[in-house]
């Protein structure tokens, strides 16, 4: 991975203009499209396969007239006066006959109607007009909203001073988010400590104008999906909060370690590939991990949810693709004006070449030569910062054990409140007073009671019944008697007496537990309304469809966790090569989140700084807060452990004293790591006093969760496991090792490959060469200490008495297998870390598992191999066939000569004799021969010889 992110940094900085002018092209051609094509959001939430979905559905067929979303006119008479009094009645009538007329309602139920029971309050003072409309919240048009709200301001007009009128409902119940001025006091706080952390206001822009950059691309890309399906108001903000967030992060993380190779000595340019290929190594992973849990919403099974999963994703995945393109090219841009102190190194040097001249001293016979350029692990400790970070290491991993116990003690007291957390969907009791569907909510609240804002539609096929009528009464009269129902205003059939609806009015407000255990109560008698009555009863309505939603949401929480932990188990092993670090991180993250929950609570719920934080109402967040906070905090506690711990296993793998790496890897990375994470917090944490009901509640648990998983988990914890540990932390048991790929965060295998860049010399000469290469299969030793060089043209014949060894070794030349020992580099590439590079450019025929060596020969000619491996080719003893093998390998030699193509041929047999009429005509093959699995002797280089090589 860090090889080829390396090679995509060089090129990013060479052809930096054309970079950033391909991505603001896609800007602008997105930009355009998301302006034609959208369709606007959708904030109907609806789980497929639910209850009340169904009888929704049902409805919406068999009585249409309730199946839409409705509004409500509240009117509150003068003090001491009713609604039935002749001044509020008249024009209470008027505004009934005029909203029945208007476009999309369907029905208007006055409340002087005696078929109807419960619209006027049992003191006289308020009454309720009840507008059906037709279609769901988010299809009902801007017009028929405007044109009842213009109602409602025509009534208050009408009627005797001292009235109150407000028009709310569920209709209005959904707030669009939008965003204030407190956002961008978030970034304004990003900018100060990408200052403070750079040192440079050039370098500082950076990461800001790739993260503005991405969630330009992110918005524009999902305003232009709106044209394919649904999507809700609060996935382009959670998109656009969460892609600036990880977009300056990312990019930090890049140009804080460019900044420290920098200031060691290394060639801009050198300095940017390098930057990409370690720090770019871990943005990638960091990212993916991200992704994959976002993603991983849809375990859920909502279709809302799984939307702003993926829509999320989308935003983290263009912040992880600029970060690794543009932010290179935007280094190439600065050069090597954003060296940490160059300013003040100018200034040294012309003050010291002042002095030299007035001296008369030779100031360039003065200066010492350059240094040679330093390696990634040097180069990256050069910004190493002592006093702070350095004393907290220490305290923390002075005592160890205590460090430990005291974090979860901690932490777990901080996660106690989240055992209270409650989870429902927004309505408009959750939006600030003053809002005129807040004061609709307050007014039926006061005077009808909470249970108005929310009633349930109780539903059921009546077509068998003979008395349609009589048996709507009956289910009502039974559902009245229900612990928890305030009233049931209506029971009756539709029109066709095929299907039935009893209205029920709960005794609390929508989003209360009790409303829930009425839901709950009322299906639980399905069985006997079946038995008694022949109705299959269903609840539904916006009520029940939220609680159904929470309870989809409630249970999908487990198996999401399980999904997360055991991911990070598989993604950290595979990075760190270590059983312990990925247990440990997965409880720390377990820390973490609970810590988040708890603080939700204690402020949503408890209303603890509700005020300070503008909270508009206590009770239940949310339902999708947990999991999406999960998800995302997830990733972003994955990008501190990556940098943190990385530095660490990167100083541990160079000096291998596991305890000193703690110490030097932590203050290496503790700064960079401290600035991503005040960045994300303050971006979070901006989105809470005037954010979105919705968003809210999550931005403030991001919030406390990063600094808890940052500061407390990462930063405390972490050390002193590790310290605790020593080399235990870094054991994996060899099996696993080998089944796990691997990733190179570290930048290990680029290292290796930059130290073997002019080997074996003269550079390019060679297709492959090898130095005391060596492999080990089934415990046992297969060959050791083989050296060879083979250049284009050449031909080199592997034979011993055991098969397996010449197997292997071919095995290895062509990238298939992993040697133990000794140094390998094939077509250009060392291997094992270039892999995939050199199986794509090299070929392998087994010549003694086939049936037709012939044609698997051609085939594999066919793709132009630099190198061609032919396993135990003296087991082809059809004299037809092998002179046939000798056409073609002659063949191919001769065509890759006029293409001016290198090609270079292995073959591996028992006896090198004999081989005169397979191998190509011109052959002068060089040879090794492995005597036997245990041998080992002085490496010798064969080339162009037909001496016998004994190893």
């Amino acid at each position: 991975m860090s090889s080829i992110l390396y090679s995509i940094g060089r090129w990013a900085f060479r052809a930096r203009k054309l970079v950033v002018s391909l991505w603001i092209i896609l800007l602008v051609a997105l930009g355009g499209g998301a302006v034609l094509l959208n369709q606007g959001t959708d904030n109907t939430f609806s789980i497929p396969g639910t209850e009340s979905q169904e009888a929704l559905d049902t409805l919406s067929r068999t009585f249409p007239q309730v199946s839409g979303t409705s509004a409500q006119l509240v009117v509150v008479a003068p003090k001491g006066d009713t609604v039935t009094d002749t001044s509020i009645q008249k024009p209470v009538e008027a505004t009934v006959a005029e909203l029945k007329q208007l476009d999309g309602v369907s029905g208007v139920t006055s409340p002087y109607d005696d078929t109807v029971k419960g619209s006027i309050s049992d003191d006289g003072s308020a009454a309720i007009v009840t507008v059906q409309l037709k279609g769901q919240m988010t299809t009902v048009p801007a017009e028929t909203k405007t044109a009842l709200t213009d109602a409602g301001t025509a009534l208050q007009k009408q009627l005797p001073d001292g009235s109150q009128t407000a028009v709310g409902g569920a209709l209005f119940s959904q707030s669009l988010p939008t965003l204030s001025v407190t956002e961008l006091l978030g970034v304004g706080i990003a900018l100060v400590v990408l200052i403070l952390t750079f040192g440079s206001f050039l370098a500082a822009g950076m990461p800001l104008l790739t993260a503005l950059l991405g969630v330009g691309l992110s918005m524009a890309l999902i305003f232009i999906a709106t044209l394919f399906g649904p999507i809700s108001s609060t996935t382009p903000l959670l998109a656009l909060m969460l892609g600036l967030a990880v977009g300056i992060d990312y990019s930090l993380f890049i140009i804080s370690r460019h900044q420290s190779q920098l200031k060691a000595g290394v060639d801009p340019e050198e300095s940017t590939a390098r930057s990409v290929a370690t720090a770019g190594s871990a943005v990638l992973f960091a990212g993916i991990t991200v992704i994959i849990a976002l993603v991983g919403l849809s375990v859920a099974n909502i279709p809302f949810l799984t939307t702003m999963g993926i829509a999320a994703s989308a935003a983290v995945a263009i912040a992880v693709l600029i970060s690794l393109t543009l932010t290179p090219a935007l280094l190439g841009f600065a050069g090597s004006r954003i060296t940490p102190g160059r300013r003040k190194a100018k200034r040294a040097a012309r003050k010291a070449a002042a002095t030299a001249a007035a001296d008369g001293r030779d100031v360039e016979a003065e200066t010492p030569t350059k240094a040679a350029v330093p390696t990634l692990a040097h180069a990256a400790k050069a910004d190493v910062p002592p006093g702070f970070f350095r004393g907290w290491v220490r305290t923390v991993t002075r005592l160890p054990i205590v460090t430990i116990v005291g974090v979860i003690a901690l932490l777990g007291i901080a996660a106690i409140p989240a055992a209270q957390l409650r989870l429902a969907l927004p309505d408009a009791g959750s939006h600030a007073e003053g809002d005129p569907a807040r004061v609709t909510y307050d007014l039926i609240s006061e005077h009808f009671g909470p249970g108005y804002n929310g009633p349930l539609i109780v539903t059921g096929s009546i077509i068998q019944s003979t008395d349609p009528v009589g048996l709507m009464n009956k289910l009502g009269a039974e559902i009245a008697e229900l612990p928890g129902v305030a009233s049931v205003p209506l029971a009756t059939p539709n029109q066709t007496a095929d299907t039935g609806i009893v209205q029920v009015i709960p005794t609390t407000e929508p989003d209360s537990e009790k409303t829930a255990q009425l839901v709950s109560e009322i299906r639980a008698k399905h069985q006997h309304f079946l038995d008694e009555y022949g109705v299959d009863l269903k609840v539904t309505g916006n009520t029940a469809a939220q609680i159904d939603v929470s309870n989809r949401l409630g249970g999908a929480l487990l198996p999401f966790g399980i999904l997360v932990v055991g991911l990070s188990l598989v993604l950290l092993t595979m990075v760190f090569r270590s059983i312990a670090v990925p247990i440990k991180a997965a409880l720390g993250y377990l820390l973490s989140v609970g810590a988040a929950f708890g603080a939700v609570t204690m402020v949503f719920e408890w209303g603890w700084f509700g005020d300070a934080l503008n909270v508009a109402k206590e009770g239940p967040v949310i339902s999708f807060m947990p999991i999406i906070l999960m998800g995302v905090l997830f990733g972003l506690a994955m990008d501190y452990e990556v940098f943190l711990v990385s530095r660490i296993r990167e100083d541990y793998v160079h000096g291998g004293n596991a305890r000193r790496a703690v110490e030097s890897g932590f203050v290496g990375s503790a700064k960079v790591v401290t600035a991503a994470a005040i960045i994300m917090i303050s971006v979070f944490a901006a989105f809470v006093p005037e954010g979105d009901t919705s968003i809210k509640p999550i931005a403030l648990g991001l919030a406390v969760g990063v600094f808890v998983d940052a500061f407390i988990v990462r930063m405390t914890l972490v050390p002193a496991v590790l310290q605790l540990l020593g080399d235990k932390a870094w054991w994996m048991p060899r099996w696993l090792d080998r089944v796990l790929p691997s990733f190179d965060v570290e930048g290990d295998g680029l290292q290796k490959e930059l130290d073997l860049a002019d080997w074996p010399e003269p550079a390019g000469r060679y297709i492959a060469a090898a130095d005391g290469l060596g492999i080990s299969a089934k415990k046992r030793r297969v060959f050791g200490d083989v050296s060879f060089r083979l250049g284009d043209g050449d031909v080199l014949v592997v034979h011993g008495g055991d098969r397996t060894a010449t197997s292997a070794l071919l095995m290895s030349v062509s990238g298939r297998t992993k040697p133990d020992t000794g140094i390998l580099k094939v077509a250009g590439y060392v291997l094992p870390t270039r892999g995939a590079a050199v199986r794509s450019r090299t070929a392998v025929v087994r010549l003694g598992t086939t049936e037709t060596p012939v044609e698997d020969l051609r085939r594999a000619l066919k793709g132009r191999p630099q190198l061609l491996a032919l396993d135990s080719i003296d087991t082809v003893t059809d004299p037809v066939e092998r002179r046939r093998i000798r056409f073609e390998l002659t063949d191919a030699l001769s065509r890759a000569r006029i293409e001016e193509r290198p090609f270079a041929l292995v073959v591996s047999c028992v006896e090198p004799d004999g081989l005169d009429d397979v191998l190509p005509e011109s052959a002068e093959p060089s040879s090794v021969h492995l005597a036997g699995p245990a041998s080992a002797a002085s490496p010798v280089h064969p080339h162009r010889s037909t001496e016998k090589a004994t190893v």
